[in-house]
């Protein structure tokens, strides 16, 4: 991998992270058209990484927040902090569950597959018009809807599928307000993106002499940088309900992405 193509595929990745048209997916993208020949687990490794950055980039954004949850849990009592703690690990169950016992089948998944993350991005597009035309409300995230957004971040595992658009739009279809709603999904994955870069590395023995690691440097840093500015972007963008746009340019890139594997 050169170093523009790590720069690319890192921008692509702070940006997309965070708007609702699949970083995965994306990247999937732009490896083909680079030509990439990265293995299967190389390819997951470089994804990973790069979802790192971005978790990095929410740390960065969400840094009050997720001092007051750190102080709140170290006063060792059931407040609101706890509650809410208790509500992101309820979501991490479906999701840990599928990287830990079906990590042989995500790797295949994640070989620039573009008919399944064509189909996957006209899906999304769907769950996000759908939820663009819910009403506001002020609810606030239960436990039932911690354990349902959980088993959509797992489904949100295919490339194709946005991981932040399918849990903010399912959030909001079940009568979450739009804020809390995202807030609650960017916050929601930092456990499983830092837990699946350990498994990664454990497990990939041999990869280090496989890759050269400064390109991915590159990559890292410029998908941290503009991760923070989309980070930000779109939580304006969830609270003005301006998903649509997002459904419009899913179904356009899934439309070509689609046909363009199928022929």
């Amino acid at each position: 991998m050169n170093y523009i193509e790590a720069i690319v595929l890192g921008i692509i990745q702070g940006l997309t992270e965070f708007l609702p048209i699949s970083s995965s997916g994306h990247l999937e993208i732009i490896k083909a058209l680079f030509g990439n020949q990265a293995e299967a687990q190389e390819s997951l490794f470089l994804t990973i990484a790069l979802h790192v950055a971005t978790a990095l980039s929410t740390i960065v954004v969400f840094r009050k927040d997720i001092l007051e949850i750190l102080k709140g849990l170290l006063s060792f009592k059931w407040n609101e902090s706890a509650e809410f703690s208790f509500k992101i690990l309820l979501s991490m169950i479906p999701a840990a569950f599928v990287g830990l016992f079906l990590q042989d089948q995500i790797e295949l998944l994640f070989a620039q597959n573009l008919v399944l993350v064509g189909a996957m991005l006209c899906l999304t597009a769907v769950i996000l018009f759908w939820a663009d035309k819910a009403k506001k409300t002020n609810k606030i995230v239960s436990p039932q809807n911690a354990i349902v957004l959980g088993i959509v971040q797992a489904i949100a595992i295919l490339p194709g599928i946005s991981r932040s658009g399918s849990t903010i739009a399912t959030a909001v279809l079940l009568g979450i307000d739009r804020e809390k709603a995202a807030r609650f999904s960017f916050l929601m994955v930092l456990p499983l993106i830092f837990g699946s870069m350990a498994k990664t590395l454990l497990d990939a023995n041999e990869l280090d002499n496989k890759m050269d690691l400064f390109p991915l440097l590159l990559g890292f840093l410029a998908a941290f940088f503009t991760g923070i500015l989309a980070c930000k972007w779109m939580i304006a963008l969830v609270k003005k309900s301006q998903l649509k746009f997002f459904s419009f340019y899913c179904i356009i890139v899934g439309g070509i992405v689609l046909i363009y594997g199928l022929f």
